[in-house]
Order: structure tokens, then C-alpha cells, then sequence
């Protein structure tokens, strides 16, 4: 039988066939030339072709040939070898006869040998030309036992359902397979095409025990027909999952002929026809309709079953649904506005009078583009509750973005159609949502959006929140310009700092300041009260607050620039009332809540009546300053001890805050004449500044006036006033500077129970922000320079 395998290797070829037949006539010689094979055994009746390359083994196969055509094959133990010593050579092997030989002109030799028996080499005779050695033939050993029937049948059955799951096998060897019935032949056609490991191959060439050779057999013919029907389980998958798929799409075209033949139109035309009609009543613009256009006809050659339908489908859903020229009428009554902004929210006149302005500049011009505002102050007073007050006075929808935590700047931009999910930005799905090209859109706090590797949002705001580029915003998912220039953008913030300057530029900023007393009782009693009646369900009248309950409320148990906390206190206040409804029997009458049934109901007051502290002793001065929440009072404290004359800096003060320390203190010794400060052994001793609530970072140059005069109590021995507060940048020269946040300090030191301010000249301008009502109530002194601070700071 000869070999289906065509390809030649190194020394040996790959598989081959078999042959049950055994050769006959002249005896074996006793001594045989030996042929080192370095990647396959060769079987008794195996056929198999061989590639002969170097001059050693190609001598031993012209001698071969010319004589007995008779050698012995072995496996070498060192597959790069290319001339073998008998100490590289395996014990055990094949005698061969060489069927064929050929020889081409690289030199080479193609030969084809048919295995006859097993042998064992006994000693090498002769090592050049070639090796030559002493063989013993190793006849099969059989007995007539049930068993070794029993193994022949088991490993024969086992043989052929491995040559049916395996399509590599050649039909010679299937046919081979049925017309073997001698246990020894078995056993070595199945060892011959069976898929072996080299080491596996020798083991069972040597053995010459037809019974173990069987049982040897068993585990890897179980082996090899576990991983195949692994493969053909496998495989059946996959070729029934293709099957499927041509299945049903064979049955899809042969519905969509039915469909024709019968007049009927299919679902995806139906689809598309539907969609085509949406487009047209859509009004959209030439650009859109070109791209509308082309997605349409692509959608029609899409088969439903395929991913990219949907895509496609998703998208132009989108394009259609947008409101391109869909817009609401604006509110242009400026007496109805204004009517209604003054119901919603109390104060806050400057963005009223900016909104009162926009809507005149509309009944004049018509087709003015919106302006960018943005609302910056603590919490609690208002900013985003405003923002749908303003879409109600002009009559438009209202979109409220969230920016807090935003870092991928595909949240603006949207998501480019590629990636599997993508959807468009917050933007354009704000606009489809209320269904207008000209709503009220609040970019809610603007200050807190982060960056990381998927980009920053803040830097895509850019061309969102520019009146010159917004009128072709292009979203990454539309791929299409969108204008956005009638859209009335409203941004809010705590502070500005965060945020980038050129966007800050692009911005109309309106501060927001903090309320005052008054005006928290107004809101109280206006807004507050009766929204948490009506939220704990306790009618009018159930429960009241007098004026001086919520003024006790706010003193005791709030020290914030807005109202939210004083919203959640009298939350608590109302939860309490509606339990005691519950559970007692008021015989109908109100529960009237007076100052001094608060202990009873919030426990213990939160801040003391009067925050100022009662200064004692010298070293210790009251500062202003302003945090993103509003307005806080700070404390100097400073000490001397024995030590060289150094300066230490605690209280987690940042480096403009440590320079004006040391600025101040530079200036005092170089006035301490003038200033008639005691500077005796000044070398002898060390100076220690602290800012108490020490887990708090303080920076910034508004404390230099108070970290003087701090310096200058201690150094001339006479206390700061209890009352008086400041805030200023120093100079070198002892001038006092402007500062930033004067209304918000101002109204802090007010709650806090100071009455008497000093500021620098430079903010007499600031001070007329202030409410009257605090200015009422405070003495301010404007100073210039670091010596007028002083007789108005320290007592005599």
C-alpha cells in the first residue's frame, strides 16, 4: 500500500500507509546497515517516503539498493544530529526494504521504505563509511486467551470511530482498518496513524508483546477519541450556527419575493418609507437632508439581522427627532417677567434686571443670539432653582446639565458612531429631550468638572459656550453642525478659580452674594415654611413659626450664607409637629413653636449667640475671610519664647499667607520706633503665628493687616478690641491694599457679632455692595496705611 503523503522532511517524511503483508524469501542477514531517523518511527507493513541529505546516509542507501534493498531504521535520540554514533542511536527499531529511490540535482535522495519487522540492535559492527550493526528480529508474542480477543475487538471498534471523526485518515487506511484481524497488525496500524507523541511511538515499537502492546494502546486511543469528539462537537456548532444564519436569510429573501409577488411591501422598506416621511415633515436643513438622504438608501440595502442596521437606524432616529427649527415664543411681557421672577425668588436684583434687559433687547431685535450667564456664590441661595424660574418668565424649556464629577469629554461632545454603544453628548440629548432649539440650559456647577486621559470636558465648553462658534456645533455622533446660538446658556459656580480662564472669559458673570438676616426671614416665612408644611402633610395652621422663633433658629442653629440649612432645621421642626399630631389629641388647636421650646425639639444650640471671642490678652487679632461657602471670621494668634529670634508659621497656612507674615513682621521692626514697639532683645527670642482650626488650608494675602496688628499687640504689650475685625493686604512700605470678597466677609463678621470694621481705602467702592441694612449696623474705618490701623485696632 503506498503512502497518500507527497511531502518530504529532514530524514523521514510524515505519515504514511500500511501494509498487512510481510515480506518472504531470503533469510535476514545478521548484520544490516543502520539509517538514524530523526522525527518518526517506523512500524512493520508502515510505508512511508524519506528525504536523504547528507553524503554518509546517502552512500549506505546506494549500497542498499544495489545489494539486498534491506537496512534497519532507528529513531535518534538527538534529532540534530546528523551523523549519529551508536551511543546516539535508540536500542530498538525496524527492519525497512526500500520500495523506490530517486535522486534529484540539489544532491539529494527521495526514497520509499515499507517496514517489515521489529528489531533490537545488539552491537555496532562497523562505524564508517556508515553505521552497520548486529540485529535480533522480535517475533510478536501471542497467546490464544479471551483477553487478547477482547483487547483486539475494543481497540479495533475504538480505531473506527476514531477514522470516522478524523478526515485526515486516507481511504487506504480505512479499508486497511476492516481487512486487519490479526491482533500484532492491529496494534501497529493504529500505532502507525494514530496522532502519537515521538517518545510514545518508541515505547511501542520496542515492545514485541502483542497483549501489553494492546493494553499500552487503550489509554491513547481513549485520549485521541475525546479530544476528536471535542473538535467535532465544535465544529458541528459552528457549521449549524453558519447554517442558521444562510438558513435565515435565504428565508428572509424568499419573504421579501412572496412579498412582491403579492404587492406587499416588506418591513425594512416599510421602515424606510416611514422614516423618509418623518424627514420631510421635520424641516431639516439642506445638509441634513443630504446626509438624511444617504443613510436611507444605505438602510435599505441593510438586512435587518445585521448590526449595522440598528446602527444606522439609531442614528437617523436622531437626525430626525432633533429640533433643528423647532423653537417656543418667548415670554416678551417684561411686567408678567418680572412679576414672576419676584414670586419665585427673593433679592437677587441684579439677575433680574440682566434678564429684564434681554428680554427688551428681543422686542427689538428679534433674532439676537443668547447670552452666556453664569451665577457664581455659596451654596444655598439660590443659583440652579433660578435657572428654572428664568425659563418660566420667558416662556421656554428648561434643560438642567449636571457637571459635577464630568470627566470624559465625550459626555459634551458625544461619542464617534465606531464605538459600540456611542450615543451623542448631554448637549444635543438635552435639546431632543424638551423638543427645542431655544431652551434654558443650566450647566450646573461649572467648578466642578475634572480631567483625566479621556480628555476634559471644560476645554470642549469652549466652543459650547462661545456665541461666535456655537452656531455650528458639531457633536461627534451627528457628525453634523447643530446650531446652538439661540440657546439661553446658564452656568453656576461657588468660585472661579477652578475654572479656565478663557472660559471664564466667554462668560457674563453675576454674583450672587449671601442674605442677609432679613432676608432669610422673609424667605423663611415666604418659601420655606409653607413648602414643608405641605411636604409632611400638615395643614395651614397646624403648626407656626413666629418671627421670633426663626430669627432664634437662625442665630442658634444656622451659620450659612444661604438657606438650606435653615430649610432642613425647620424640615426637623415639622417632622416633630406632625409626630405629636399623631400621636396626642390637640383638640384642633395649632402647635405654636416659641423660641424656647427649640432646645426641646433640636437639642442643644449648635453656635454660641456671639462667635467674636472675648480678646484677653495681647497677640490675638479678628480677620475676615472668604471661603467658596461664603464668608468666615479667622483669629490671629501670636506668641513670643525664648529662642534666636526665628519666625514659625502653623495653622496649614499656604505661601502667600506665610510671605505676608513675614512681610508684616519686616515692616513692624522697621517702624518699631514710630510704631512704639518693644524691640529689646528681639534676637533672644522666637515668634510663633497660628491660625487655629488647623486642618483647614488657609492661603491668600487678605490677613496681612490682621497678622500685623496681631504682631504689633503682642510687641507693644496692648489688647486688640473685642469687636473690631479687618482685612487687607500689607505692604513693604506698610500701605494697606485692596482685597477681593468684601461682602461676604462683611456680612459674616455681622453674624458674628462684630460691630466695628476696618478696611483699606481701596474697597470704600465694595462697601456700597453691602446691604444697607448691615451697613447700618457697622462702623467701618478706611485706612491707608498700617499706622492708622493701629490707634483704631488696639486699646489705649
Amino acid at each position: 500500500m503506498t503512502s497518500p503523503d507527497t511531502e518530504f522532511i529532514r530524514i523521514l517524511g510524515a505519515s504514511g500507509g500500511s501494509s498487512p503483508a510481510r515480506s518472504s524469501g531470503k533469510p535476514l542477514p545478521d548484520v544490516l546497515p543502520v539509517l538514524g531517523l530523526s522525527d518518526i518511527v517506523i512500524f512493520p507493513g508502515m510505508v512511508a517516503p524519506l528525504l536523504v541529505e547528507t553524503v554518509q546516509s546517502i552512500r549506505l542507501i546506494d549500497d542498499v539498493v544495489e545489494g539486498d534493498r534491506l537496512l534497519a531504521v532507528v529513531l535518534q535520540k538527538n534529532a540534530e544530529s546528523q551523523n549519529p554514533m551508536p551511543e546516539e542511536m535508540w536500542e530498538h527499531g525496524c527492519v525497512a526494504r526500500v520500495l523506490k529511490m530517486m535522486k534529484f540535482p540539489d544532491n539529494t535522495v527521495r526514497i520509499l521504505i515499507e517496514g517489515l519487522w521489529r528489531i533490537r540492535v545488539r552491537d555496532y559492527e562497523t562505524l564508517s563509511p556508515y553505521l552497520r550493526a548486529h540485529v535480533e528480529v522480535l517475533k510478536d508474542e501471542l497467546d490464544e486467551s479471551n483477553e487478547l480477543v477482547a483487547l483486539a475487538r475494543n481497540a479495533h471498534q475504538q480505531f473506527q470511530e476514531i477514522i470516522k471523526l478524523s478526515p485526515s485518515i486516507p481511504e487506504q487506511v480505512k479499508v486497511a482498518a476492516l481487512n486487519t484481524d490479526a491482533p500484532g497488525n492491529l496494534s501497529d496500524l493504529i500505532a502507525t496513524n494514530l496522532n502519537l507523541s515521538l517518545d510514545e511511538r518508541q515505547y511501542l515499537i520496542r515492545q514485541n508483546n502483542v497483549k501489553e502492546r494492546l493494553n499500552n494502546l487503550r489509554p491513547l486511543l481513549t485520549r485521541e477519541l475525546e479530544v476528536l469528539s471535542i473538535g467535532s462537537k465544535i465544529q458541528n456548532e459552528v457549521t449549524s450556527s453558519m447554517a442558521k444564519s444562510q438558513r435565515d436569510f435565504f428565508l428572509r429573501e424568499q419573504i421579501r419575493a412572496i412579498q412582491r409577488e403579492l404587492g406587499e411591501a416588506d418591513p425594512v422598506t416599510t421602515e424606510v418609507n416611514a422614516l423618509r416621511e418623518q424627514a420631510e415633515k421635520a424641516s431639516l436643513p439642506e445638509d441634513v437632508q443630504k446626509v438624511v438622504a444617504k443613510e436611507l438608501e444605505r438602510l435599505q440595502q441593510l438586512t435587518p439581522a445585521v448590526a449595522e442596521y440598528a446602527i444606522t437606524r439609531n442614528y437617523l432616529d436622531w437626525l430626525i427627532d432633533l429640533p433643528w427649527r423647532r423653537s417656543t415664543t418667548d415670554n416678551l411681557d417684561l411686567t408678567a417677567a418680572r412679576k414672576l421672577l419676584d414670586q419665585h425668588h427673593y433679592g437677587l436684583e441684579k439677575i433680574k434686571e440682566r434678564l429684564i434687559e434681554f428680554l427688551a433687547v428681543i422686542q427689538l431685535k428679534k433674532n439676537l443670539k443668547g447670552p452666556i450667564l453664569c451665577l457664581v456664590g455659596p451654596p444655598g441661595v439660590g443659583k440652579t432653582s433660578l435657572g428654572k424660574s428664568v425659563a418660566d418668565a420667558l416662556g421656554r424649556k428648561f434643560a438642567r446639565i449636571a457637571l459635577g464629577g464630568m470627566r470624559d469629554e465625550a459626555e459634551i461632545r458625544g461619542h464617534r458612531r465606531t464605538y459600540v454603544g456611542a450615543m451623542p453628548g448631554r448637549i444635543i440629548q438635552s435639546l431632543r429631550r424638551v423638543g427645542s432649539n431655544n431652551p434654558v440650559v443650566l450647566l450646573d456647577e461649572l467648578d466642578k468638572i475634572g480631567s483625566d486621559y479621556r480628555g476634559d470636558p471644560a476645554a470642549a465648553l469652549l466652543e459650547v459656550l462661545d456665541p461666535q462658534q456655537n452656531k455650528t456645533f458639531t457633536d461627534h455622533y451627528l457628525d453634523v453642525p447643530f446650531d446652538l446660538s439661540q440657546v439661553l446658556f446658564m452656568a453656576t459656580a461657588n468660585w472661579l478659580d477652578p475654572v479656565y480662564p478663557a472660559l471664564v472669559d466667554r462668560l457674563e458673570v453675576i454674583e450672587l452674594p449671601s442674605y442677609t438676616a432679613s432676608e432669610k426671614l422673609f424667605i423663611a416665612r415666604r418659601h420655606l415654611v409653607p413648602r414643608q408644611l405641605e411636604e409632611h402633610g400638615l395643614e395651614k395652621g397646624k403648626m407656626k413659626l413666629p418671627e421670633a422663633t426663626l430669627k432664634r433658629l437662625m442665630i442658634d442653629y444656622t451659620r450659612e450664607a444661604g438657606v438650606r440649612q435653615l430649610e432642613r432645621e425647620i424640615g426637623s421642626l415639622a417632622r416633630k409637629s406632625a409626630r405629636r399630631w399623631v400621636e396626642g389629641d390637640r383638640n384642633g388647636e395649632p402647635l405654636t413653636i416659641q423660641p424656647g421650646d427649640l432646645k426641646e425639639f433640636l437639642g442643644l444650640p449648635k453656635f454660641a449667640h456671639e462667635s467674636a471671642e472675648r480678646i484677653t490678652e495681647p497677640g490675638i487679632a479678628t480677620g475676615l475671610a472668604w471661603t467658596p461657602v461664603g464668608g468666615e471670621i479667622l483669629f490671629i494668634e501670636v506668641t513670643r519664647m525664648p529662642g534666636t529670634g526665628r519666625l514659625n508659621l502653623t495653622g496649614s497656612l499656604g505661601d502667600v499667607m506665610k510671605e505676608s507674615a513675614q512681610t508684616a513682621l519686616s515692616y513692624l521692626r522697621s517702624q518699631a520706633k514710630a510704631l512704639a514697639l518693644d524691640l529689646r532683645d528681639f534676637d533672644k527670642f522666637d515668634l510663633h503665628l497660628h491660625v487655629p482650626a488647623g486642618a483647614t488650608p488657609k492661603d491668600g494675602p487678605s490677613a496681612g493687616v490682621t497678622i500685623a496688628v496681631a504682631f504689633a499687640s503682642l510687641l507693644s504689650h496692648r489688647k486688640v478690641k473685642s469687636d473690631v475685625a479687618m482685612t487687607g493686604e500689607i505692604s513693604l512700605r506698610g500701605r494697606v491694599l485692596r482685597v477681593g470678597g468684601i461682602k461676604e466677609k462683611v456680612m459674616a463678621a455681622a453674624r458674628s457679632g462684630i460691630r466695628e470694621l476696618i478696611l483699606s481705602n481701596q474697597n470704600e467702592n465694595d462697601w456700597l455692595e453691602v446691604p444697607e441694612e448691615i451697613r447700618k449696623k457697622m462702623k467701618v474705618h478706611f485706612v491707608k496705611q498700617i499706622a492708622e490701623v493701629l490707634p483704631r485696632a488696639l486699646v489705649k
